[in-house]
C-alpha cells in the first residue's frame, strides 16, 4: 500500500471508518461541497427539464419545422401550397425525421349568445400529440366536432358537448355549428385561446381549396438536438422548388417561429452559468479551508515526517489524498441527494409553478445524464486543482518551525 495514502486515510478517518469527531471544520467543509454539488445538479435537471417542456409545448403548435407558401404574410390567412407525394415521400426519408404531415388554417369568430372571440381554426388528419394535454372529452372525429382549450371555453362559458356556431369570412360569410368533443390545456395561454383544433377536411371546404392544397406542411424530429441538422436537409429539398401552381417553398424552424419565446430560454443558460461558477468557488473555499486546518492540525506529524527524511512530495501527496476523500464523499452525497430530489419531482410534481407565467404548472426535471457527467468530471478537476494551494504550505513547514509553533 502507497504509504502516503496510508497516512491519509489514518487521519481522515478512524480504524472504523468514522469521521474523527476532533474536527468539525472538515464536517463543514464536507457540508459545503455537498451543498454545492446538490445545488449544480439540480439547477441543471431542472433548467434543461424546464426547455424540454417548454420546446416541445410550443413545437404543438408548429412541430420543429414548418414549410408554407413563400408569399404568404405574417398573418394565419396563409396561400395554398400544393403538396405532391412525392415531396412528402422525400421529406420522411430525411435522417432523424419523425413525422411529417400536412395543415390547414382559418381565422374564424366564435360566437354565443353572450360574447364572440377570433380564433384560428387548424386543421390535422392526426391529433394524437393533443392527447398528454387533454383535460376531458376525446379529439374530434367528425367533420362536426373540435377541440377547444380550457381557457376559450371559460372566456365563452362552454363546456364539453356544447354547440357553438364558427364564422368565417372570404369571397362570402360562412357560417359552420360544431360540438365541442373534448378541452384541451397546454398552458400557453395565447395560443391556447387562438387555435381551436379540428379535421384538415373541414378547414379545406372553408378555404374552398382542392384535395391536394394545404397552408403548410409540419415536420417534426426525432430529437431537438438534429433539428439544425435536419433544417439543412429540409432546406435543400425545399429551396427553388416550385408546387405545380408555380407556388415556391419557405422553410422555417420553430426557434424561427417563436424568436421571443427561445431568446427568454436562452438567457437560463447564463443562469445556469453563473449559478455553477457561484457553486465551485464556495466549493473551492471549504476545500481550502478545510485543508488548511487539517495541515495545521497534523503539524506536528509534518515536522516529524520532515525530520525523519520525507521530501516536500511525500507530504503533499498526504494531505491531497485526504482532501480527495474528502471531495470523493462529498460528491457521491451530493448527487445522490440531488438525484433523490429530482426523481421525487419528476414523479410527484410537488412544486408548483404559475402556468400563467412560466408555462407549465409544476417544476420540470430532465436526466441529462451526458451532461450530469461533465459537471462532475468538472467539479473533481476544479477541487483537485484547488488542492494544489493548500498542499504547497503543507510541503514547507519545517522541523525548526515546528518546534517554535510548539
Amino acid at each position: 500500500m502507497n504509504v502516503s495514502f496510508f497516512i491519509a486515510r489514518r487521519l481522515y478517518a478512524d480504524p472504523e471508518g468514522q469521521l474523527r469527531s476532533s474536527r468539525p471544520a472538515i464536517r463543514v467543509a464536507l457540508m459545503g461541497i455537498v451543498i454545492g454539488v446538490l445545488v449544480m445538479v439540480l439547477t441543471l435537471c431542472v433548467v434543461v427539464g424546464f426547455k424540454r417542456t417548454i420546446t416541445d409545448k410550443v413545437a404543438c403548435f408548429g412541430a420543429h419545422i414548418q414549410i408554407t407558401n413563400f408569399d404568404s404574410n405574417n398573418t394565419f390567412e396563409l396561400q395554398p401550397v400544393a403538396v405532391s407525394d412525392s415531396l412528402l415521400q422525400h421529406l420522411s426519408s430525411l435522417r432523424h425525421v419523425k413525422r411529417v404531415e400536412t395543415f390547414l388554417t382559418k381565422p374564424c369568430i366564435l360566437k354565443t349568445d353572450d360574447s364572440f372571440q377570433g380564433i384560428v381554426l387548424k386543421g390535422k388528419d392526426a391529433l394524437d400529440f393533443l392527447l398528454p394535454n387533454l383535460l376531458s372529452g376525446r379529439l374530434p372525429e367528425t367533420d362536426t366536432e373540435v377541440l377547444c382549450s380550457d381557457c376559450l371555453c371559460r372566456d365563452l362559458k362552454l363546456a364539453l358537448g356544447d354547440r357553438i356556431d364558427c364564422y368565417s369570412v372570404g369571397e362570402q360569410v360562412q357560417v359552420r355549428r360544431f360540438t365541442i368533443s373534448g378541452i384541451y390545456a397546454t398552458g400557453f395561454q395565447e395560443a391556447d385561446k387562438m387555435y381551436v383544433w379540428s379535421r384538415s377536411s373541414v378547414v379545406r371546404r372553408l378555404n374552398r381549396w382542392s384535395d391536394n392544397q394545404v397552408s403548410g406542411i409540419e415536420i417534426t424530429v426525432d430529437n431537438i438536438a438534429h433539428l439544425e441538422e435536419v433544417s439543412d436537409l429540409v432546406w435543400f429539398a425545399t429551396a427553388n422548388r416550385f408546387d405545380e401552381d408555380g407556388n415556391g417553398l419557405y422553410a422555417q424552424t420553430l426557434q424561427q417561429l417563436n424568436p421571443q419565446i427561445f431568446a427568454w430560454l436562452d438567457l437560463l443558460d447564463m443562469n445556469v452559468i453563473v449559478i455553477i461558477i457561484l457553486m465551485l468557488c464556495v466549493s473551492g473555499f471549504n476545500i481550502i479551508s478545510g485543508l488548511i486546518i487539517l495541515i495545521l492540525d497534523s503539524i506536528r506529524l509534518i515536522g516529524t515526517l520532515k525530520a525523519l527524511g520525507a521530501d516536500n512530495l511525500f507530504v503533499r501527496r498526504i494531505f491531497i489524498f485526504e482532501a480527495a476523500m474528502l471531495i470523493g464523499k462529498g460528491v457521491l452525497i451530493g448527487n445522490v441527494l440531488a438525484l433523490a430530489l429530482a426523481v421525487v419531482q419528476y414523479t410527484t410534481h410537488l412544486l408548483p409553478l404559475d402556468p400563467v407565467t412560466y408555462y407549465v404548472d409544476f417544476v420540470p426535471v430532465a436526466f441529462p445524464w451526458l451532461w450530469l457527467l461533465l459537471l462532475n468530471i468538472g467539479v473533481v478537476l476544479v477541487s483537485v486543482l484547488v488542492l494544489l494551494v493548500p498542499s504547497v504550505v503543507a510541503a514547507h513547514i519545517s522541523p525548526a518551525r515546528v518546534m517554535r509553533f510548539e
